[in-house]
């Protein structure tokens, strides 16, 4: 008489019932249920399926490969004895030890084809306590079902796999504290600044070198993200999560440049010296150009008055001009831009600074961020700019604070006594824009070929734009001088007057102390200025048309 055991069968298996093909959908100790090529189930008992006439199994279903490997760091006790286990259990389910040869031959009590798993069992555990390894065979059944669900790594003794404690030194660990909590009671700078922070407080109440203890960078970050606990860190996490809402944020996608821009705007925590001579705050305002960071336009005005969007737009639309006394290299022509070629199609860049000329397509901005005047909407409207309010967090998650980072490079920082002018901080401003904002990578910025390293503004606008393609706006001087706030003032013997500054130009000999002719003006003269640039205005010519340019007379005398 010859015993033979049925064929092991698993859910997902295609079986030959009666001469058709049927898959097993469920499978029980004593029932299962089949389903042919046309879906119709049918169910019968083990016994009946495995004694019908021509029954085999066709094809069996892909079991999912169990997790290969240990992870690092695990101590080399329990990855030998998870290993050991493994040498037994897969004797166990498939005759032969995992390290045997191809041909090597099952021992006979391990032998599938003669024996049951049940049987397999017990013969590894009467052999594992013959060798001084006693195990019950619960404990023998749970590691092997362990071992099919999560390979090696569920053979593991996880009581000795968590991960130990940080091996930070302690007093690092409290100088964190000490520096978070700073943060959270004042405005947030950059990580960096919180880094610079730490050190500092380990060199004054400890005396020690912080380079002796200090952990790496990603080790830093992650440490003053965990004692933090959800407060804000650094500028780019300002917003608390307690005050984020429990939707997702509304997003918008920028495949080239200009296709969205956004108009921000934000308190800068650095003292300033206001045209009064009253020390306050200035608002720091920027149009970004969301597919390349590139910011195009930027400007500081009292916090108290709102700045006319129409003068962002004039900035992104014209060349930012390199200025006297910037090195060589904030030139386009030593950036990473593609320049020869940008200046085939525009002469204005021939001697612009690394800075990108942008053409909005969209702008988004909230309402009471900037005052959008009548000649903004007038522009937009004649190039074909739509102009729409910002989606909830649109083009804000990831994003960096822009004031922060500039507020950690400026020597008036308002945790100190030192004050600037509003013109040399707009001229700083210009400058830091071209030089570090330009030329930093961000991690938001990443190119589909190269995932792996985060670009600068710069190299992501000269990536876009060999797909995008280049259009220049010709902005002519007149265009550009419409687009700038107006005053209006009386042209007297010494030129004009704004602000007890004073402009004149040989052009203005003509129209001295005469009338322009516009009654309902009092007969004044319209004059363009840029706030943030005083070294010039524009005068209306209302006589024979267009502009005269005057220049401020501690900068440019005119002879007389």
């Amino acid at each position: 008489m010859t015993l033979s055991r049925p064929p092991l069968v698993r859910t997902g298996d295609k079986v030959l019932v009666n001469g058709s093909a049927h898959t097993v959908t469920v499978l029980s100790a004593a029932r299962v249920r089949l389903a042919d090529v046309t879906g119709t189930e049918s169910a019968c008992s083990s016994a009946d399926l495995f004694s019908s006439p021509g029954f085999r199994v066709l094809a069996q279903a892909r079991p999912e490969l169990p997790a290969q490997g240990l992870p690092d760091g695990l101590p080399a006790d329990a990855a030998d004895q998870a290993r050991w286990w493994e040498h037994h259990i897969v004797e166990v389910i498939t005759g032969v030890p995992p390290d045997a040869g191809a041909r090597a031959r099952p021992r006979p009590e391990y032998d599938p084809a003669m024996r049951t798993l049940r049987q397999r069992e017990l013969a590894k555990v009467s052999e594992l306590t013959g060798a001084g390894h006693a195990v019950a065979l619960s404990t023998f059944q749970r590691l092997r079902l362990s071992y099919e669900k999560d390979g090696v790594w569920g053979l593991v003794d996880h009581r000795v796999a968590r991960p130990r404690g940080a091996t930070t030194d302690e007093r690092v660990v409290r100088a964190i504290g000490q520096a978070v909590a700073e943060e959270s009671s004042r405005s947030a700078g950059e990580a960096g600044g919180l880094r610079r922070r730490v050190e500092q407080i380990l060199a004054d109440r400890h005396g020690i070198d912080p380079a002796s203890v200090m952990p790496a960078r990603a080790t830093f970050y992650r440490l003053a993200k965990q004692i933090s606990a959800g407060g804000h860190v650094s500028g780019s996490s300002r917003r608390a999560p307690a005050a984020q809402p429990d939707d997702r944020f509304g997003t918008v996608t920028a495949v080239r440049p200009g296709e969205w821009m956004r108009i921000e705007s934000t308190p800068l925590d650095v003292r300033v010296e206001l045209d009064g001579g009253v020390i306050g705050r200035v608002e720091l305002t920027w149009l970004i150009d969301l597919a390349t960071r590139t910011i195009p336009a930027a400007v500081l005005s009292p916090a108290t008055r709102a700045v006319d969007a129409a003068l962002l737009l004039a900035r992104s639309l014209a060349p930012e001009p390199r200025r006297p006394g910037w090195a060589r290299a904030q030139r386009m022509l030593r950036s990473a831009l593609p320049h020869r070629r940008l200046t085939e199609f525009d002469r204005r860049l021939a001697h612009a600074a690394a800075r990108p000329v942008i053409v909005p397509e969209t702008i988004m901005c909230d309402h009471g961020v900037v005052h959008l005047s009548k000649a903004f909407r007038n522009a937009c409207r004649a190039m074909g700019i739509t102009v729409q309010p910002s989606p909830g967090g649109a083009g804000e998650a990831g994003l960096p604070a822009v004031g922060s980072l500039f507020g950690q490079h400026v020597a008036g920082h308002v945790h100190t006594d030192a004050a600037w002018s509003a013109v040399e901080l707009q001229e700083l401003l210009d400058e830091w824009l071209v030089v570090l904002w330009q030329n930093s990578p961000q991690d938001g910025l990443r190119h589909p070929v190269t995932p792996g390293k985060a670009l600068t503004p710069n190299e992501m606008y000269a990536a876009l734009v060999e797909n995008a393609g280049y259009v220049p706006v010709p902005l002519a001087e007149d265009d550009y001088v419409e687009l700038l706030p107006a005053t209006w003032r009386a042209i007297n013997s010494y030129g004009v007057k704004i602000r007890h500054r004073t402009y004149d130009s040989a052009a203005l000999d003509l129209h001295r102390r005469r009338r322009s002719g516009v009654d309902g003006r009092k007969g004044w003269w319209e004059v363009r200025h840029d706030p943030h640039d005083v070294s010039r205005v524009w005068v209306r010519d209302h006589r024979d048309g267009g502009w005269i340019q005057a220049w401020w007379t501690r900068v440019r005398p005119t002879p007389r």
